[in-house]
């Protein structure tokens, strides 16, 4: 008799879950795994968003640091497009001739590298810069006068711009257009981004212009 009593106890001792503790269990786990994945996804989210914006801020930043460079350098030389005569302008909005948009401008600029003059060119440069497929893009010429035929080297700049427009300050006010053939005192570029809305940054322009229009030379 105590030998059944005892078996008895072990066995309602060594007896299993029931099937609703069983589904409980399941349940359980399942709200917890899927708040963990929750989680999970949602910091992978928030790094590939934070990545895509780091990047893009990369991508603005250096397109600007160079657009700089090159407004700070604008020299007092005249343009040759396609192997045409020089143009009377230092700096020039409409490219036809070499860019299919109105969206441009183009210059010649100094301080383009050329150690020990190896290289046989000029260490001056054309830039030009225009909207391209709702890409701002940097164009350059080999050599300072662009021959008939030529294709300029092409850097994309900045990805997602719809709208592109330049402003110049003579000394007294922000203009649309280039007033005379001399140089500004100050270029503004302003794109229109996807992601961003309106992008404004002005440079100041260091050439000197002890040859340019009189307006100029008295507004410094």
């Amino acid at each position: 008799m105590l030998n059944l009593q005892h078996k008895a106890r072990v066995f309602q001792k060594a007896k299993g879950f029931t099937l609703l503790e069983v589904l409980v269990a399941i349940a359980i786990f399942s709200v917890i795994s899927l708040s963990s994945f929750t989680i999970f996804n949602t910091v992978l989210t928030s790094d590939e968003i934070s990545k895509l914006r780091n990047e893009r801020m990369n991508e603005l930043q250096r397109a600007f640091i160079l657009i700089e460079r090159d407004f700070l350098q604008i020299a007092q030389r005249r343009m040759r497009l396609n192997g045409e005569a020089a143009s009377n302008n230092f700096i020039h909005t409409d490219l036809s001739g070499i860019i299919s948009t109105d969206q441009a401008i183009g210059f010649v600029r100094n301080g383009w590298t050329n150690p020990g003059l190896l290289m046989p060119r000029s260490d001056m440069q054309s830039v030009a810069y225009h909207l391209n497929e709702d890409v701002l893009e940097r164009l350059h010429f080999n050599f300072v006068d662009s021959v008939l035929g030529e294709e300029p080297k092409v850097r994309k700049l900045i990805t997602g711009v719809t709208a592109l427009k330049f402003e110049f300050y003579d000394g007294e006010k922000w203009q649309n257009v280039l007033a005379g053939s001399g140089i500004p005192l100050a270029i503004a570029i302003e794109i229109e981004t996807e992601d961003y809305g309106i992008i404004r940054r002005q440079f100041l322009v260091a050439a000197d212009r002890s040859a340019g229009s009189g307006k100029l030379k008295a507004g410094r």
